[in-house]
């Protein structure tokens, strides 16, 4: 399996440059790809800061990104809901990542980030709760 970085991502997302758009094109769509979130988080802060990019837009590039299949990742349930959360919170994408763990593994995060807590506390909140009347529905 091949990993691109964030570079190859960007020309491949943003057809900027057509020499390199061309080549990045041709690495993707040819290649079995291992899209780690580390380069992802990369994808995200160049978008967002540098070609200040909308966190939807962003988000959807990616999520069509990684919708090929023969593209990989750690986990593309974390990863989705990163994206989720980033497109919808003032929350940086690292920290989403974090809520990711927390929300869809059930991981325990430990921050001093009253924002990511809070964040995190709110929606296992709302999931318990929604489970319970799931479960009253059922009865």
């Amino acid at each position: 399996m091949l990993i691109v970085d964030a570079n190859i991502v960007l020309r491949y997302l943003l057809l900027d440059n057509v020499e390199l758009a061309k080549k990045a094109n041709e690495i993707i769509e040819n290649n079995n790809i291992f899209l780690p979130f580390e380069v992802v988080a990369e994808v995200v802060y160049v978008l967002e800061k540098v070609y200040q990019i909308e966190r939807a837009e962003i988000c959807r590039s990616i999520r069509e990104l990684l919708e090929g299949d023969n593209i990989h990742t750690y986990d593309s349930d974390i990863l989705n809901k990163a994206l989720e959360i980033f497109s919808s919170k003032k929350i940086d994408f690292v920290d989403t990542l974090l809520c990711g763990y927390s929300l869809v593994r059930g991981d325990e995060v430990k921050t001093f980030d009253k924002k990511i807590n809070t964040y995190i506390l709110k929606e296992k909140e709302k999931s318990e709760k929604n489970a319970s009347e799931d479960e009253i529905d059922r009865d």
